[in-house]
């Protein structure tokens, strides 16, 4: 398992952006495929987004594809998740998470995952 450091969370009007990071200290991160999720109050945990471990791909939840994108930096042991176009319904806590092996959409697929982060959009 890895440590994982989720920040970059806040208060954002609707329409704005938020960036998220997601670091791994003092890990080797390219070993892990990545992922992030989101909860919000009363719903269960869903998938926002996943990269493979050299940021080559990347996938998407149906909600947030062409409004958010996943990015990687091995160099720095950080992933990011960089949310446009924000609206109300994105409101949740973000969790990342990240496995040495195959993952999917599924959080049960993923072994480390961070403490999550509170994104919160007002309209």
């Amino acid at each position: 398992q890895v440590q994982l450091v989720e920040s970059g969370g806040g208060l954002v009007q609707a329409g704005g952006s938020l960036r998220l990071s997601c670091a791994a200290p003092g890990r080797a991160f390219s070993d892990y495929n990545t992922g992030w999720f989101r909860q919000a109050p009363g719903k269960e945990r869903e998938f926002v987004g996943r990269i493979n471990r050299s940021g080559g791909s990347t996938w998407y939840a149906d909600p947030v594809k062409g409004r958010f994108t996943i990015s990687r930096d091995n160099a720095k042991n950080t992933v990011y998740l960089q949310m446009n176009s924000l609206k109300p319904e994105d409101t949740a806590v973000y969790y990342c998470a990240a496995s040495r092996g195959l993952v999917s959409s599924f959080a049960s697929s993923f072994s480390s995952w961070g403490r999550g982060t509170q994104v919160t959009v007002s309209s």
